[in-house]
């Protein structure tokens, strides 16, 4: 009698906690906790006016004056939290910017992908295309996310105070050009012992002034 208990007994407890989940799905309303995910940019109870972009939302008027200051009336969205200049929680807000479109920014206010396969050493400059997109605190009109032509401005860690040392002091056995990757330009001074002498003159002031860089055409460091 006692064993046929024990598997009721059980039964019996599986039955509560079945019936406990119930009622707390019924009590919550069935709503999902899931965290938006814009939500881990948002700093909590922080300053309203120092939110992300993605963290609000504006009433923006794209007929505005450039370059004039503007207000715009904004709501945080949903699952932040902020307070005002008094540390009192606020839904509602103005914020204060300049009246641009965000490709106009200047270029400290965004971050840009960058090219190692374009010519930084050219006449003229090489430029490349690159998409952009605005640093979180800064407000503007439009995409956050453009593209923009920009010039080539990588580096391959060549120093150009080592390439104009080599140049000086074994330029006639073609170090500086070896240095800098040009190993047929390296082999043409090494066997002509730097040219007599004007090749190795003539590299020194191109270097000097920053005519010859590296071969993969990248800046010095």
């Amino acid at each position: 009698m006692a064993g046929g208990e024990r598997p009721l007994q059980g039964l019996r407890a599986l039955c509560r906690v079945l019936l406990f989940l119930s009622q707390f799905c019924i009590l919550s309303g069935g709503e999902s906790t899931e965290i938006p995910p814009y939500v881990m940019k948002c700093p909590s109870n922080g300053l309203c006016s120092r939110l992300p972009a993605d963290c609000i939302d504006c009433t923006t008027n794209f007929s505005c004056i450039y370059g004039k200051p503007v207000t715009f009336d904004c709501a945080v969205k949903p699952s932040v939290t902020c307070v005002d200049q008094d540390f009192k929680s606020q839904k509602n807000f103005i914020i204060n910017m300049t009246c641009r479109f965000c490709w106009q920014l200047p270029e400290t206010d965004y971050e840009c992908t960058n090219s190692t396969s374009c010519m930084t050493v050219s006449c003229p400059r090489q430029r490349y295309p690159a998409n952009c997109t605005v640093r979180d605190h800064v407000h503007c009109l439009g995409n956050r996310t453009f593209p923009k032509m920009l010039y080539c401005n990588w580096t391959g860690g060549y120093k150009w105070s080592t390439a104009l040392a080599l140049s000086i002091t074994l330029g006639g056995f073609g170090a500086d050009r070896f240095y800098l990757g040009q190993w047929r330009e390296g082999l043409g001074k090494l066997f002509s012992f730097g040219g007599l002498g004007i090749w190795t003159l003539i590299d020194v002031l191109l270097i000097g002034v920053g005519y010859v860089g590296p071969a993969d055409g990248s800046l010095y460091i």
